[in-house]
């Protein structure tokens, strides 16, 4: 089965079972519902405040959660517990903690080697090592750092090992669950130029999770925007960014920093009120409706689906 999409997502569905009495079970609705595609070679950016599901859509589409409901495809092909073990070379992920993700009692070459031992990528020694000195020439790492241990590197530096352990199986897409949000922000220029690299070089696809909007424009070709575990707006980079539709969209890119002073000081600031509601205890309607400008007593009655607005741009708001 092919397909024009290297990732199809449709109605995914992530529910953790949380005890809220003795015999009593609430579901934790982190992912409500969500669907998008990604071609080969492409880059999704996928943006929300912390704890609104950005993480667990990652870790789900490459069934690291088991999800409660809805199906991923790879290259057409449904992703099910039977063939994941097949699919495991295909899809990788650079998580986001570089300093709890690699094991501190294994040194560098071990780390980057794992991948090709698991699925017997080497036909001897000299061809692993060969390998795993090509993976860190790859990422920027030099050969005499393969001997050494996790502990002794930096936080940069261990991100580019966890990249290139990622890259050792050769997968077509990679999930970069906030893959530089640990790091200063000049090793961040490092990282997202060396992803944009691996891309050119590799016609890798990457969904790439941050809550940084100023990174996830510049690497991204498309942008998704979730908030309470359902994604309210989808479209090209551009398209979102400078004509944002969703109501939290705007008022997630009013908080950028903008370079230039007098800009600055004439761009108004949104301002949303009220906390973000319980994932456990979500509002009627729209999850949004009890932070938002706009709302009226549909909002509250009926959920807004997606809907296109124009240039492959959608969002989910009745009002806008």
């Amino acid at each position: 089965m092919s397909s024009e999409y290297l990732i199809e997502v449709e109605d995914l569905k992530q529910y953790f079972p949380i005890k809220t009495g003795f015999f009593k079970t609430t579901p934790l609705k982190a992912v409500d519902g969500v669907s998008f595609q990604i071609r080969p070679g492409e880059t999704l950016g996928l943006v929300g405040e912390s704890g609104c599901g950005k993480t667990t859509v990652g870790r789900s589409i490459l069934r690291l959660y088991e999800p409660t409901a809805g199906t991923v495809k790879f290259r057409g092909d449904k992703i099910t517990d039977k063939n994941i073990g097949e699919h495991r070379k295909n899809m990788q992920m650079v998580f986001q903690d570089p300093y709890s993700s690699l094991n501190p009692r294994m040194t560098v070459e071990d780390i980057i080697g794992e991948p090709l031992d698991v699925h017997k990528l080497y036909a001897d020694k000299k061809e692993r090592r060969d390998k795993i000195l090509g993976l860190m020439e790859l990422v920027g790492l030099n050969a005499e750092h393969a001997t050494r241990y996790a502990h002794e590197f930096s936080g940069g530096q261990r991100q580019r090992i966890g990249i290139a352990r990622a890259l050792a199986v050769n997968p077509q897409f990679i999930v970069c669950d906030e893959a530089v949000s640990a790091l200063d922000v000049s090793i961040q220029a490092q990282v997202i130029n060396m992803f944009e690299d691996l891309q050119e070089k590799l016609g890798v696809a990457y969904l790439f999770i941050a809550h940084d909007l100023l990174v996830v424009r510049h690497i991204s070709n498309r942008i998704a925007v979730m908030y309470l575990g359902k994604v309210v707006e989808i479209g090209d980079a551009d398209e979102v960014y400078d004509h944002p539709v969703h109501p939290y969209t705007e008022s997630l890119l009013s908080a950028v920093p903008i370079p230039d002073p007098v800009i600055a000081r004439n761009s108004k600031r949104i301002v949303l009120s009220g906390d973000v509601p319980s994932p456990m205890n979500m509002p009627t309607g729209c999850a949004f409706r009890t932070r938002c400008r706009y709302a009226t007593d549909k909002c509250a009655e009926v959920c807004p689906s997606l809907e296109e607005k124009g240039n492959g741009h959608f969002a989910a708001c009745h009002n806008r």
